[in-house]
């Protein structure tokens, strides 16, 4: 569906509408990304309350501006993948560790059950789940400092 085909706009409670071009109008619309870390600004689907899909965007920069940011602004409140810049302590190498680590959204830490929720994205890029299913992103293997990738190491 062309965005000429449909408007996005919010009511009065914040919450995302989709109407069509026939006037059918959906409350309660929620983005969802297909590929988060891949191709974060392609492939959105708009879905209503029910779990359909009710449009598919290919690209963000298709979208008209106002449009766009409503849609960012929903995706951003949606999903929290903080980025983690530096690993300064993990209290052991056996699992489940304690990491202590700097991310893109300030120092925290958090429990490694194993090594099986370090999942590898691509060449260079890791996910790791936390023992609460908070999803950690090192983006780039290879811009981490020595002593961090040291320590990812151990767990590799």
């Amino acid at each position: 569906m062309r965005q000429a085909d449909y408007q996005i706009s919010r009511n009065a409670f914040g919450h995302l509408v989709l109407t069509t071009a026939s006037g059918a109008v959906h409350e309660n619309v929620v983005p969802v990304r297909a590929f988060p870390i891949a191709a974060p600004a392609e492939g959105i689907s708009l879905v209503g309350p029910d779990g359909d899909e009710l449009v598919w965007i290919d690209r963000l920069d298709e979208l008209d501006s106002e449009a766009r940011s409503l849609i960012e602004q929903e995706l951003a409140l949606r999903e929290f993948v903080p980025v983690i810049a530096r690993l300064k302590r993990v209290s052991s190498f056996a699992t489940p560790s304690t990491w202590l680590v700097d991310t893109d959204r300030g120092e925290t830490s958090f429990v490694l059950r194993g090594e099986e929720d370090i999942r590898h994205l691509g060449r260079n890029a890791l996910l790791i789940a936390d023992s609460h299913g908070i999803q950690y992103l090192i983006a780039d293997l290879l811009a981490l400092d020595k002593a961090s990738r040291r320590l990812l190491d151990r767990f590799l």
